[in-house]
């Protein structure tokens, strides 16, 4: 498997790819990087827990907040499905789930807490449109919460990577069954969360101490 980014390939994304930045809701793969983003020092047991609690499949993002020895605080998982890739919308998705599952840090001089993003999709490991969205959707959304950013993953049929690192695994995928999460990470004991009416909406939380 080969990790990283590719550039835009067509006219038409490399057209939405300048609207989308015209607006500032978009970072590029260049952007990302020099952004500072911190390392997860176990990405792959990050991934397979998050998988595990969520089982997503794609167009589902998973939005997890870690504190101190990368330990899971809280999680959430939803599907996003959009016509057009615009961080604006997937910020304010991000942000409506970090509030239901967590109390803002806004208080704190600097941020003591991170939030990475694991989305689910269709095709190849190579940078997208959406993926620039959803980064910059990320980005504004832990600034909101007073949180730091983290790292953002892809999990895809060919397996899972953390864009702008190269670093990545064939398992979990796209595809893969959710482990037992005593097979991949220690359990965690559940909060219990409560929700204004109109449940409808395809949304599962974890929250965990």
């Amino acid at each position: 498997m080969t990790f990283g980014f590719a550039p835009p390939s067509t006219t038409s994304l490399t057209s939405a790819t300048g609207a989308a930045s015209r607006h500032g809701r978009l970072l590029e793969p260049s952007e990302w990087t020099a952004a500072g983003i911190p390392l997860l020092r176990n990405p792959r047991e990050v991934v397979s827990g998050l998988h595990s609690r969520h089982s997503p499949v794609p167009s589902t993002a998973v939005i997890a907040v870690l504190g101190p020895e990368e330990r899971l605080v809280a999680s959430a998982s939803f599907v996003q499905r959009s016509t057009s890739a615009d961080g604006w919308e997937y910020r304010n998705a991000l942000l409506s789930r970090l509030r239901r599952v967590l109390p803002h840090d806004l208080r704190r001089r600097t941020p003591v807490r991170t939030a990475v993003l694991l989305y689910c999709r269709e095709g190849d490991e190579r940078w997208t449109v959406e993926d620039g969205a959803w980064m910059w959707g990320l980005r504004d959304a832990c600034t909101l919460h007073g949180l730091r950013c983290g790292a953002y993953i892809t999990l895809t049929r060919g397996g899972w990577q953390v864009l702008g690192e190269g670093r990545g695994g064939r398992q979990p995928s796209s595809d893969s069954r959710p482990q037992h999460l005593g097979d991949t990470v220690a359990e965690f004991a559940p909060l219990a969360l409560h929700t204004g009416g109109g449940s409808g909406e395809a949304l599962r939380r974890t929250a965990a101490r």
